[in-house]
């Protein structure tokens, strides 16, 4: 997958603004391009990391 480019990231953020009723100030922009920069890079680590067909989810435990 390709690192998307700046205008790339502004068409996602004003798509989601948009959708989420949210307003976004120029200003912001570069801040949320990081945000999501990192983001994607974390969930590119966890799409990349091969689990085995055996492998079970976690026991949830409450008190």
């Amino acid at each position: 997958m390709a690192v998307p480019s700046d205008r790339d990231w502004d068409d996602y953020i004003d798509a989601v603004g948009r959708a989420l009723g949210l307003p976004i100030e120029d200003a912001w922009r570069p801040a949320i391009r990081a945000n999501l920069a990192v983001s994607l890079k974390m969930a590119r680590l966890v799409d990349e990391f091969s689990l085995p067909d055996e492998a079970e989810p976690a026991s949830v435990f409450t008190a």
